[in-house]
This record gives structure tokens, sequence and C-alpha cells, in this order.
């Protein structure tokens, strides 16, 4: 099943592919809800902007994302002033609900009918013991000036809660209808949106930059990636520092008025909840099983363990329709936002969002529009891309060394323990073939589809995702179908296939 949000753009505006060479004033690689909005300001501005993307404009993150336009990133404020001081927090705080008043102003310039509406938004616990942490952040959010959210107990959920704290006027919306809107004033503004074009790398020549993709290569003096995860690998490293996140989404008619407000919880097993327009009715948005992609997962654990927790409260419920996402989690949880590498001048990058995309991809187009333009942005110091601060998180770092070096390395050289007969139909797996390690899927009829299950970004030996029927990458979150088609980034070729009849 495939996101509502998606689904509900259908048959709207449609793009070409690139078919020859441009030379433009700025090159953006990516058409999600980040490229899109630089694209929107700096069209705005009078610059010529081409826009670059994979696939379909805003059809992988931002259309499977849930939507909601927050400054609230979980119980983070006590750590952004353990970290990094209360200045740190306060404009971290004040960068991400400028980033709100941004959109709206937006969407009212504009006209743009996306289902925007203001709703507070919770981070709530049920457990008692955890109220503490609760009670922390709202002591660390009055230590910086903010006014704008409160200790709560009752909250219009349909189940008790211990304790929640709620930020005042955030807000949601349809995040599709939105970047097509910014696509549709790209173009008036005589901007350039090519779809279905693949960028296989960037080269500085001359001064310029020469973005290349299969077939055409497009000339700029700017370059801004895009792409959720970079996929230049050198310099930047980005693959270093930071790793991709996947969870769930369920769309649900609960047949049943439902509340107001969006509510995440802060401890493992993470529900998330929003309401949601869908043919004229108020649907329910549940969104959690988060898990390190690449890493196994069952369906109980995934789809399923969110299907479980709304049918405790809405038991003839319907599901309406389902997804997955996947997101960049930088190690000490502060996005990247500027200059792609200090020795790369006028090339840019935002990424590394940590699942609060909607706020963060504003925040981050303000900066790169405003050094391109040559003002001086006051938050641009939080997000310094090329910032080399101690690892503040030094438990997640020492699991992704451990994780890559595995697939890198020590489980190339291992035996897999799985023989080709124990593969059931419509399920998949690594085996071994004259010292060969060969994936291998087979769908309902037992046809078998075979590829060589090795990342084509860095190497990595991928792992076999039963939910989706997918190769995903554990290093660093590249994904492919079952026949060998890339889907996801930072990898951009496809696997090779082996034919097994021959």
């Amino acid at each position: 099943m495939e996101s509502f949000w998606i689904d509900s753009i259908k048959n709207n505006i449609e793009f070409d592919t690139l078919n020859e060479d441009k030379e433009t004033d700025i090159c953006i690689v990516g058409a999600g809800i980040f490229g899109l909005t630089c694209a929107y300001y700096l069209s705005n501005l009078g610059y010529h902007v081409t826009v670059l993307e994979k696939y379909e404009i805003g059809e992988k993150t931002t259309g499977h994302s849930t939507a909601k336009i927050t400054s609230q990133h979980g119980l983070f404020y006590d750590y952004l002033i353990q970290s990094y001081g209360e200045k740190y927090a306060k404009d971290y705080l004040e960068a991400n609900e400028k980033a709100i008043k941004n959109i709206k102003q937006i969407i009212d310039k504009e006209k743009i009918e996306c289902d925007f509406e203001y709703q507070n938004n919770y981070v709530y616990t049920t457990k008692p013991e955890e109220v503490r942490a609760i009670k922390k952040e709202v002591l660390a959010l009055e230590q910086i000036g903010f006014q704008n959210c409160d200790f709560v107990t009752k909250t219009g959920l349909p189940f008790e809660i211990a304790g929640a704290i709620c930020f005042k006027k955030q807000a949601q919306f349809n995040p599709m209808k939105y970047v097509m809107g910014l696509a549709k004033n790209v173009v008036s503004n005589n901007g350039e949106i090519y779809t279905n074009t693949t960028v296989t790398d960037v080269k500085n020549e001359d001064g310029l930059y020469v973005v290349n993709t299969e077939n055409n290569k497009v000339k700029s003096k700017y370059v801004i990636i895009a792409s959720h995860y970079p996929f230049i690998n050198f310099p930047g490293f980005y693959f270093a520092k930071m790793y991709q996140s996947t969870s769930y989404v369920i769309a649900v008619d609960t047949k049943k008025t439902l509340f107001n407000g969006m509510y995440i919880n802060f401890t493992n097993p993470i529900f998330s909840y929003r309401t949601a327009k869908w043919n004229e009715k108020e649907i329910l948005l549940v969104a959690g099983g988060d898990h390190k992609t690449g890493q196994p997962t069952a369906y109980q654990d995934s789809y399923g363990i969110l299907e479980k927790e709304v049918k405790k409260y809405y038991p003839d419920c319907d599901i309406i329709s389902k997804w997955s996402t996947r997101d960049c989690i930088p190690i000490d949880k502060i996005p990247y936002v500027g200059a792609y590498s200090n020795i790369m001048p006028n090339m840019y990058v935002g990424t590394g969002f940590k699942k609060w995309g909607m706020s963060s991809s504003n925040v981050a187009a303000n900066i790169i529009v405003d050094n391109i333009i040559g003002k001086t942005n006051k938050y641009a110091y939080l997000f310094d891309s090329t910032r080399l601060k101690p690892i503040k998180n030094r438990d997640e770092m020492k699991n992704m060394i451990v994780q890559s070096t595995n697939s890198l390395f020590l489980d190339k050289i291992k035996k897999p323990n799985m023989k080709f007969e124990e593969i059931k139909n419509n399920s998949g797996g690594i085996i071994e073939v004259n010292s060969e390690k060969i994936g291998i899927y087979k769908n309902e009829n037992g046809k078998i589809y075979a590829v060589k299950p090795v990342c084509t970004h860095l190497g990595c030996l991928l792992s076999w995702n039963d939910v989706e029927k997918t190769w995903d990458c554990p290093c660093h979150g590249s994904r492919f179908n079952y026949e060998g088609k890339n889907i996801y980034d930072p990898a951009f070729r496809d696997l090779e296939i082996y034919n097994l009849d021959t």
C-alpha cells in the first residue's frame, strides 16, 4: 500500500525527464521539501534554478512522513542545554518556531491548499516513573525563556497518560500538496524541474560545477545537495556521521470522532499520533516501530505493533493505508546544514533532519539561501555542516562503527547459515554458491530473483527485509527492491543480477 499523501496529488502536474545539457545559476539535487523550499526562495529572488529529482517530487521521505510542523523534537532542549549551552538551545528553538511562521506565510502568499491547521503538540508518557524526565524538559524550556508550553496530565488521547509537555500553536498539513504548491511557483518563476533524472556525480571544472546525470549534464555556479542522504562520499564523509532509521505509518478510519493535537511518547515502543483529512473524512495516522535501517524486523514489530495498539482503542477501525519511511540521524543529533565541504566552495547541503524535516527543512533552506546571497544568518552556526566537535553520543557512534565493520568485512567472509530450499515463497535470504554469496527472493509462485547482495554505495553486505521484500543496507540505509533496482539513497546504482537458469 502507498502513502495516501502521494495518492492525494496523483493526476496533478507532471514533469519531464532531463534529455539535454543545461546551464543554470543554481542546480538543486533533490525535489523533496528541502530542495523545493530552496528552489522556491531562490527563484523568487530572480535566480534561474534547475531541480533534478531521481523519482517524482516529494515521493520519498517527504511523501512518507507524518508531516508534523513543530519545534518540539522529542525531549530535546535539556539535552541541548547540557551539551551546547543555553544560547544554543534558545536559538535552536527560535529557528524552528520561526520556520512554522515561514511555512504559514508561504501557504498564505501562494494560496496553497494543503490542509494546514494549527495544533498543539505533546510529548507524553504513560509511565509514572518517566514523569521526572518530562518535568526536567519543562524546566529546561523555562530556563531559556520559552513561554509557549505547559506540563499537563490530561490530553485528548483515548487513554490515560502520566504526564506530557505541550507546545502550543504547532501545525500539521498535507506535505505533498504543499511541495506541489512550491513546485508550481518555481515553474512560474521560470525555474525548471526534472524528474526521473538520476544524478551520478558532481565535478568542479574551472570554477563552475558540472552535475552529471545518466545521459546529460547541468552546469551551474552553485549546487545544493538536497537528496536526503548525500551520495557524494568524498569529501564530506557524511556516511561516517549519520545512519538511517526506518519507521512505519498506518492510516486508520476509526469510525469515531477524533481528538485534537499531535502526540508522541519518548521511550520505546514509540507511538506517534495525528489526524488528517481523507476524502472529506478525518482519519488517524499512527506511526512508530522505529529501528535502524538494515536491521531485520518482523511484521509484528513494524506495522503489526501499530495495528495492535490502535485496535485497543478503536476495535472496529479500518486500515486504509500503510507505508514506511527512512530518516537520516546524525550521531550528535544536530542536522548538517551549510557548506558541503570546506574545499568545495558554492556547494551546499542540508541533511540529518532526524525525523523533524518539516520545520528543519525551512530552517536549512533559509540558511543556505542567505549564504548564497551573502547575508548573515543568525542560526547558521547551530547546524555547521563542517563541524569537527567531539561526538556526544559515543554509544551510538560505537554501534555504528561495529555494524559497518561487520557488514563491510566480517559478514562477507562468514558462511551463510541458510540453504536454498529453506527459503520459502514470498521470502528471501542469502545463500552461498561456489564460495559466492547470492541474494535470493522467491515470489508467491516460487519464481526466483537472484542478486549480488552487496550495496553499490560502499560495498556493505545487504540484509533481507521480509516485511517490505527489499534488500537493505545496514551501514548507510540504501535500499533495493527484490529485482535489484535501487529505491533509496545514498546508493544510486542497481544491484548486479544473476541468471540462475544458465
